[in-house]
């Protein structure tokens, strides 16, 4: 599977649980936080600054799942990303 044009298709990481204070800060709770992480598996061929394999957040609001090979991946645009590890 490859993404075309500005588009890039993304794998969602799992955040590690928090503990603040004594109480554990699971993704679910953490409903004031925008932005997501993933790793890219795909981009299209006018994304010019990111490549595959870059760990990157981006606004979770954004793209729609794909089911493939029984697993979901995202796709997502190249605007949507604002972070690269």
């Amino acid at each position: 599977m490859k993404a075309i044009g500005n588009y890039i298709l993304i794998e969602k990481l799992q955040s590690k649980h928090k503990e603040v204070n004594g109480l554990l800060y699971t993704e679910k709770l953490d409903v004031d936080n925008r932005y997501v992480k993933g790793k890219i598996v795909s981009i299209g061929s006018l994304v010019q600054v990111l490549k595959e394999g870059d760990t990157i957040y981006y606004d979770k609001n954004r793209g729609n799942g794909v089911d493939y090979n029984e697993k979901i991946y995202f796709v997502i645009k190249d605007l949507d990303v604002v972070l690269v590890e």
